[in-house]
């Protein structure tokens, strides 16, 4: 059964949570510690979405990812150029239903939920010299043909090499604990960085890092450039692969993205890097 939950865990959060139903032997906490599910994720439920809303999210994040400099008033021209009358509130809220942030200094940055503890950015100045010396971690929007996922990664900042990753139809912090958890497995670095989202301000969260004497750092507000990695990342993650393969379902972005990480691990060579690949430089 351990070897079978370590499998489980590998699966998108949502495929498991599809497996859990009524059962007259079987309590809903039974089939829910069998396949390695928190109960709470039993009572997320993606929101239906229109069409026409949808369509707005995928231009959104297409115009984002070209030019993430672009806050709500240039996305709101860039709309209608093409053809949406959509004004700079929808924008926002669009926006922020995808965890979009303009990257330049700003006021305010993503919201911890309210009452949740932030923590202090500890790298400013610090000069990044080794692998597991410094790890950060984000969530972005993946569009798929007739709705989306949200993706979470945990990656070294040194090397760039993706320790983790996970997909969840919601913004619970379930699938974020679980790759964290399984990035946990690898080694433990010094400081770990995440910006001021609900789900990393969360103890749920971050009582993982500290339990292990790790330093956690938040991207401090105003502070663009604290977690520049990462988002680098998911541009090459959604031009390198998710716009080319126009996923349709879970399972199928799961295994695409599954295929894509390890290319990118392994062997696509970064310039940053010296031509290396993150593998050949975090090992």
């Amino acid at each position: 059964m351990p070897g079978l939950k370590k499998n489980l865990n590998c699966l998108p959060i949502d495929f498991r949570r599809s497996l859990i139903g009524r059962n007259a032997r079987l309590s809903f906490s039974r089939q829910c510690h069998l396949v390695d599910l928190p109960r709470s994720s039993l009572y997320y439920a993606p929101v239906v979405i229109s069409p026409e809303e949808l369509e707005l999210m995928h231009l959104v994040d297409g115009l984002y990812t070209e030019s993430p400099f672009f806050g709500t008033r240039r996305i709101s021209d860039g709309l209608k150029e093409l053809g949406h009358d959509v004004g700079r509130d929808r924008v926002r809220t669009i926006m922020q239903r995808l965890g979009l942030e303009a990257i330049y200094p700003k006021r305010n940055l993503s919201k911890p939920a309210p009452g949740n503890k932030v923590f202090p950015y500890l790298l400013r100045g610090k000069i990044i010299k080794r692998p597991n010396e410094v790890w950060c971690a984000d969530i972005t929007y993946v569009r798929l043909l007739e709705g989306f996922v949200y993706l979470f990664a945990v990656m070294d900042w040194y090397s760039r090499y993706v320790l983790s990753w996970r997909l969840s139809t919601t913004l619970s912090v379930d699938f974020c604990v679980e790759a964290l958890l399984e990035a946990l497995t690898i080694a433990t670095p010094e400081y770990f960085n995440v910006d001021q989202g609900s789900q990393f301000t969360s103890p749920q969260f971050y009582d993982h890092i500290l339990g292990r004497n790790i330093k956690y750092s938040m991207d401090g507000r105003g502070r663009y450039l604290d977690n520049i990695f990462v988002e680098r990342l998911w541009r090459t993650v959604k031009y390198e692969n998710i716009y080319i393969a126009g996923y349709s379902e879970v399972n199928e972005t799961h295994a695409g993205l599954g295929n894509y990480f390890h290319f990118y691990n392994t062997q696509r060579n970064h310039q940053s890097l010296n031509k290396n690949t993150p593998f050949y430089v975090y090992t």
